[in-house]
């Protein structure tokens, strides 16, 4: 019998219906060309008051007013350039518009690198009569910010020289995803199905889940068997993007990466060690978890292709575009009806990129701009997993549309250390409608079983991987190199910590740090991990049905970069700087575990 054969669609075959709409940006490439070009005027105007930022609290005020239109036009232009190399990694045409782009915001980049400077050269009485100027209210808080920032700024010749090399900087993160999105090709494996369908990054979480242990395998090991074909390469890209931290920071007077990298939302280190310390002391619930795994899915041991598919028998769950829809949508009632309208405009009205295709960025995030609606990229398979993926992602396209509709441009882009808190929130909406909604047993054993994976994913996974950043940054900075052997060797070690005796791991998963992008991003994955510890808090105010708290919640949501982060949270009602709501969610996860093992018992 001939086994079928499945390959990705072009884009041109996708309809059009489950593509984004980004004639809402620019109906035509002239329009946005014509954008492009307008930045010169726009520098110019800003430019003109070099020199002149000790004339007056006026002459300031102007100053930053021409800043902000500068840069908001740059985010629009960039931000459709961006998804537009998106659609098609492979497509030159869309790559060339981005590399255009990016090159000219680090040119505007160095060019504006006096600004900085020459505010903190103002003598100490005329910057502190600026901060408390009444002509200047609205940008006190950006003033108390550069004045924090003061001994890690720069003179105006050095800072120029790294603005102006931040694109070359940005190299090894653009290597990366070219060769993990464009170059690099995976063989077809077994569907289980009696057909083969070509492996990719979008459609391996569908392999892995599979109950057919040897679809499960055959995938996992072309993934892996196809990544180690480039271990140095990898390693030398990821060497390259650690390098660039470990410089930026030395270079801005850090006394480390990560207390760089944690500055500019005046985060402590304690928050990033805490998280870390928390979780480590709670592994034993994780291990515990891994065991009653392999007890039902009876197995002598557990592979690292084990720890994905439910536990759950017989329950494989496949759930078309618009039945995910209306599950997401149902579950977001208790956040009220204009936030629902938002929603009910984003599924009709094309802000979402739906399907996977040939070429096209995989993985799912939200991104948008000021003058833009927030979109969504997806690459939507049919899993449960990818319907929790649409209410993430619209959580954090609504915390964009609410920020931009309540802020200033100014303060309308909130931190992304917050980001995460208003995703998984809406992940967390969307488990407990589920759980009302189905009666079935085996089904909600399965939500079960998916929550007690998404926490052991967002928040020990996401922790595992912050360690390990922290680690590899720790050892350049010492003068480590990081050989793929040493990347190797450390993750395998950290990765075994985690997870414990009850599994005995395919040596292969120690490539794993190399198909891992946000080890480019800076000290990011940590952020995943407190949002889901605040998201718990966050979700259980909302379903409690008091109002206030409700309030309180769409108060974050508005709030931008109004406030410091911490303090936009606690106001929300979850303190962060504190271990206490790391802890709850790992008593959550503990729960979530008794709960899930009860439910196979009976």
């Amino acid at each position: 019998m001939k086994k079928k054969s499945n390959t990705l669609p072009e884009r041109s075959k996708i309809p059009v219906e489950m593509t984004w709409d980004l004639d809402k940006m620019y109906t035509a490439l002239p329009l946005w060309e014509k954008d492009f070009k307008s930045l010169d005027a726009l520098l110019a105007d800003f430019m003109a008051f070099k020199g002149k930022l000790g004339n007056s609290a006026e002459t300031l005020r102007d100053a930053l007013k021409k800043s902000d239109a500068l840069e908001r036009r740059l985010e629009k232009v960039y931000t459709y350039a961006h998804l537009k190399a998106d659609e098609n990694t492979a497509d030159s045409r869309n790559s060339s518009r981005l590399d255009q782009v990016t090159a000219r915001c680090a040119e505007i980049e160095g060019e504006t690198a006096w600004f900085d400077p020459e505010v903190l050269a103002l003598p100490e009485e005329k910057l502190k009569s600026y901060v408390d100027s009444p002509v200047l209210a609205f940008y006190r808080r950006t003033l108390e910010e550069l004045l924090k920032d003061r001994p890690h700024t720069l003179s105006e010749p050095e800072e120029k020289i790294l603005g102006t090399v931040s694109d070359a900087l940005s190299t090894p993160y653009k290597t990366f995803t070219m060769l993990n999105n464009a170059d690099m090709k995976f063989p077809k494996v077994p569907d289980g199905k009696g057909g083969e369908v070509e492996l990719t990054h979008g459609n391996y979480i569908k392999f892995v889940e599979n109950p057919n242990r040897e679809v499960r395998k055959a995938a996992f090991g072309a993934m892996y068997d196809t990544v180690t074909k480039y271990r140095n390469t990898f390693a030398a890209i990821l060497d390259g993007a650690i390098k660039t931290h470990t410089f930026e920071a030395k270079t801005r007077n850090f006394p480390s990466t990560l207390r760089a990298s944690l500055h500019d939302d005046n985060i402590p280190d304690t928050v990033y060690t805490n998280l870390i310390g928390t979780v480590r002391k709670n592994l034993p619930f994780l291990h515990g978890y891994f065991e009653l795994r392999k007890k039902y899915l009876k197995l002598r041991k557990l592979d690292m292709f084990d720890i994905y598919c439910p536990i759950v028998p017989d329950c494989e769950i496949e759930i078309g575009w618009d039945e995910a829809c209306r599950y997401v949508r149902e579950s977001l009632e208790p956040m009220g009806r204009e936030y629902c309208s938002i929603i009910d405009k984003a599924l009709d009205e094309r802000w979402i990129d739906v399907l996977e295709c040939r070429g096209k960025r995989c993985g799912a995030y939200s991104s948008g701009c000021y003058d833009s609606v927030p979109y969504v990229l997806m690459n939507y398979s049919g899993t449960m997993n990818d319907v929790f993926t649409l209410a993430h992602e619209l959580g954090h396209s609504m915390h964009s549309y609410f920020s931009h509709k309540t802020q200033d441009f100014h303060y309308a882009s909130y931190s992304i250390f917050a980001a995460e808190a208003a995703s998984t929130t809406n992940e967390l909406l969307l488990h407990s409608h589920l759980m009302k909604k189905f009666t079935d047993k085996k089904l909600r054993l399965y939500l079960v079983n998916r929550l007690a994976e998404e926490i052991r994913c967002t928040v020990y996974r996401q922790t595992m991987f912050a360690e390990f950043e922290r680690m590899i940054h720790e050892k350049r900075e010492k003068g480590t190199p990081l050989s793929a052997d040493e990347l190797c060797a450390s993750y395998f070690k950290i990765n075994s910590e985690y997870h414990g005796s009850a599994i005995v791991p395919d040596d292969r998963i120690r490539m794993e740090w190399a198909r891992i992008p946000h080890f480019y991003y800076n000290y990011y994955v940590y952020k995943y991990a407190t949002g889901f510890s605040a998201a718990i808090k966050f979700s259980e105010n909302i379903l409690s049905g008091d109002k206030s708290k409700l309030d309180a919640y769409k108060g974050f949501l508005c709030a931008g970069d109004s406030k410091d982060v911490l303090d936009i949270l606690r106001d929300a009602g979850v303190d962060l700087g504190k271990p206490e709501p790391v802890e709850s969610c790992m008593k959550h996860f503990a729960g979530t575990v008794r709960q899930l093992e009860k439910g196979l018992s009976m």
